[in-house]
């Protein structure tokens, strides 16, 4: 069982239906800024990750973990509603989505992060994970508040084109088309959620746009990680934080 303390937060697998229930109250605050529970048909299938301060429990970050054996079944992905994923069906070794990613909006210790990393570390190492993948949200649906980030994401961090996401959603931001700006680093970098920022700095890819995610009240990027590309540097980093 998937279990990591480090510092003040110690991370787990959600156990009982109260542990779902708080996990998805914390996403509900953390994405739609209100109290309530964020619920879907997915919840049932994933691993959950909590990640709670060790002195009092409370709950600061959670994800989901759906596992795959390989791409030939990625079409039943939380990702596939949004993105046409069918160049990633070839992909032949195990693969993870991770999803429903969030920070309590009232705490702010880059800690958390890497906390949580630690335990997504121990995840693919535990099962063999050669691809991770998800949704990169920036919060709202205004792309105008993100352009130099796209523009930054366009230049240097799209998909290799056997593994390149096709448009599915009915609403999304062409940037690799419609941007013609060059980015300012500075403000791309401050911009740029930071699971995302983690992702890039980790060898990670983008697709060429963005989905308009209304109800979430996000844009997102669909964002893959081949395990073998991360750099050995950080790899070391990442099962230093792990074990």
């Amino acid at each position: 069982m998937l279990s990591l303390k480090k510092g003040r937060y110690q991370t787990r697998l959600a156990e009982s239906e109260a542990d779902i229930h708080a996990a998805q109250s914390l996403r509900h605050l953390a994405f739609h800024g209100a109290e309530g529970r964020d619920v879907d048909g997915y919840d049932d299938l994933c691993v959950h990750v909590l990640v709670e301060e060790s002195r009092s429990g409370r709950l600061v970050c959670c994800f989901r973990l759906l596992p795959f054996e390989n791409g030939q079944a990625i079409g039943h992905s939380y990702s596939a509603q949004y993105y046409e994923l069918s160049a990633l069906q070839d992909f032949n070794g195990p693969m993870v989505e991770m999803g429903r990613f969030c920070i309590h909006p009232e705490v702010n210790d880059p800690d958390i992060l890497r906390v949580a990393w630690g335990a997504m570390t121990s995840f693919v190492d535990d099962h063999g994970v050669e691809m991770l993948f998800g949704c990169s949200s920036f919060h709202g649906t205004d792309e105008q508040a993100y352009l130099d980030a796209f523009a930054m994401l366009r230049d240097r961090h799209l998909a290799p084109k056997r593994w390149l996401p096709r448009v599915k959603a009915p609403q999304v931001f062409r940037f690799a088309q419609k941007l013609r700006r060059k980015p300012d680093a500075k403000q791309a970098m401050r911009h740029m959620p930071p699971l995302l920022r983690t992702y890039l700095m980790m060898g990670g890819w983008v697709s060429d746009h963005a989905v308009v995610d209304r109800h979430m009240n996000t844009l997102h990027v669909f964002t893959g990680l081949e395990i073998a590309a991360i750099p050995p540097a950080r790899k070391k980093l990442l099962r230093a934080v792990a074990g």
